[in-house]
């Protein structure tokens, strides 16, 4: 049984967020947990956030054990970019682009139980 959760719009660059999301790929949850707990970004305190919702997920509503969970998948994909303005030399005006991510993380226990 796989569940997920997702975290949309958040306030982080997606090429940042995917460097942190690639240390947890296919890791179990404990080894998840203790990697992004020791790794000191902002992105990894955003999908330690999902990764926690994912396995409240598995175990509340379908069950599984936490101690069989591991992260099938993870992603991070490009939200909206909200566009600013900031102030240059000689009167000019640059824009600043806020990238924002949408963060999955999937977990699974290995068992293909459709409940």
């Amino acid at each position: 049984m796989e569940t997920y959760a997702i975290h949309k719009s958040a306030m982080v660059a997606p090429r940042k967020a995917r460097m942190t999301m690639d240390l947890i790929r296919g890791k179990d949850i404990n080894a998840a947990r203790s990697i992004l707990s020791t790794t000191n970004t902002k992105s990894s305190r955003l999908i330690s956030k999902v990764l926690e919702s994912a396995i409240a997920n598995a175990t509340n509503n379908f069950g599984a054990n936490e101690s069989d969970l591991f992260i099938s998948e993870c992603m991070v994909n490009p939200g909206p970019v909200y566009k600013r303005i900031k102030f240059a030399s000689r009167g000019n005006v640059d824009r600043r682009d806020k990238r924002t991510s949408h963060i999955i993380v999937k977990v699974s226990d290995g068992k293909g139980g459709n409940n």
